[in-house]
Order: structure tokens, then sequence, then C-alpha cells
């Protein structure tokens, strides 16, 4: 769609030249999102490309996925040998249920910005402790885990000015032995409830995304029981905070957390953390 509100473009290629924030400023990523609606109130965009992110970087510590990174290229990761939950980084790109042509487009960065309850690089990051690097406008940088970073729809930590840097997945986390569920009211319909759960040292970790506005997520010292992860389920998740639109009703989102939190107890009982 043309933004036909926008009057300049600008193309950054350090750091330094990234522009103060001003009203009607919008980062550009891959714009999968950004140019299939009407942007009335855009009149600048920053596109990010030109700062020539390494997509992904991977060290002792744990996994660097670049904010610019697009869902085709996290999807096409290799990850090394011992980290059991890798294969969570593709489900989730799965969970895109997008064409080619968005894969090749939409970035992890994009899709964490925009705080939708059902986008699947936020049920990635928080399921594996992901941290936000945050680019502030007078030249330093803060980290902040994607479970606060993401507080509702359409609603994000970042300051003025700020910019996602990138995602940190650290090698603890993808050392862990995962479970995914996922739930939507058609085949090929957007998630109406995507759950993750985590088993290793710390214990047991449930994440429930998309059923909920924001992420949700459960620690336990150890697998809990039925009875103790319904309990714990009602208390984190009031009502209030089952997500309602088109794609599934608070009721019927309730109920698929309920049964796809229990069906990944059952499968990480199982395991051996």
């Amino acid at each position: 769609m043309d933004l036909n509100t926008v009057t300049a473009i600008l193309h950054p290629r350090e750091r330094a030249e990234l522009p103060p924030a001003r009203e009607g400023d919008a980062v550009l990523g891959g714009g999968s999102w950004l140019f299939s609606e009407p942007q009335p109130d855009i009149r600048r965009l920053v596109d990010l490309a030109g700062l020539g992110w390494e997509p992904l970087r991977v060290d002792a510590e744990g996994l660097s996925i670049a904010a610019t990174c697009t869902i085709a290229e996290l999807n096409g990761f290799e990850p090394p040998a011992g980290w059991p939950a890798a294969p969570l980084i593709r489900a989730c790109c799965s969970a895109f249920l997008a064409s080619f042509k968005i894969w090749n487009m939409a970035t992890v960065g994009g899709n964490i910005c925009l705080g939708l309850p059902a986008g699947p690089m936020i049920s990635l990051a928080v399921a594996l402790d992901g941290e936000g690097v945050l680019w502030a406008p007078e030249g330093g940088e803060r980290r902040v885990t994607i479970l606060d970073f993401v507080r509702g729809p359409r609603e994000v930590a970042l300051a003025p000015g700020e910019v996602l840097r990138a995602i940190y997945l650290p090698a603890a986390a993808l050392r862990r032995r995962a479970a995914f569920r996922r739930a939507s009211l058609t085949a090929l319909g957007r998630s109406g409830a995507l759950l993750v759960g985590t088993r290793g040292d710390k214990g047991f970790h449930l994440t429930v995304t998309a059923a909920t506005r924001r992420p949700v997520q459960l620690a336990f010292p150890a697998v809990p029981t039925p009875d103790e992860l319904a309990a714990e389920l009602a208390a984190a998740i009031p009502d209030a905070l089952y997500y309602d639109d088109m794609h599934g009703r608070p009721d019927w989102r309730r109920h698929m957390t309920a049964l796809l939190a229990e069906e990944i107890r059952v499968e990480l009982e199982g395991e051996r953390a």
C-alpha cells in the first residue's frame, strides 16, 4: 500500500546517522506490516536496512539475532549441537503462516516491536529468556527482557528515539528441553493460543502468548502437578487479560490455554532435565 503522507525517507549507514525522534516518524525494518494498511500519521521513514547488521551470530554465551534479521534467515539457521530447545526457532517461524514473500521481508524485530499477541517472534524470545538490546538516541544502550518489553497490543517499552538493535537468546535457555503447542480457529489461521514449555536446571517454565494481551510466563522449581499448574494459570491470567478478537473469544482462549498447558506438562514430565 502506498503511504502517501510520507514526505521523507532516511537511509542511515551508521549509528551516528540515526536521526533524533520527531512526531510522525516510523522505523522501517521489512515493512511487511507498515505497508499493509493506511498509516495517515506517518511523515518520515527511517530505513534500518542500510546499517548492515549481521543477521545471526553465535558465541559461547548464546544467539544474537539482529532486529533486521528476516524470518526466512532465522528459519534457515542451523543451530550448534547441544541446544535441545533450538527446534522452537523453526516452530515459531512456521507459526507465521505467511507467504515466502513475507518471510523474506518481515523482520524479527518488527514482529516484536509491533507487540501483537499472535507475534510468534515474541513467543520465541520470551520462552527462551530473550533480551532486547535497545539503542538510545543519545548513544547509550539498555537491555530489557522481551517479557517486559511487550506490554500489550501495539504497546512496547521503546522510549522516543530508541531503536531495537538485537534480540539475545542465552545459551542456558537453549540447552533446556522444550515443548511447543499452538491452536487456531482454522488450519491456516492466526494463532489463538501459543504456548511453550521448557525444562532445565532452573525448573519448569511455561510461556503463554497469543491467548493473552501480553506474554505471561509461569515458573516452577520442578514440573508441577495438574492441580498446581491449573491454579497458577488461574492466578496469573485474570479473565480480562485474555485477548478478544476475530481469531478467538476469551473463553475459548482460556480453555485452549489450560488444555495445551497440560499437554506440555505431561510431555516435559517424561523428559529428563
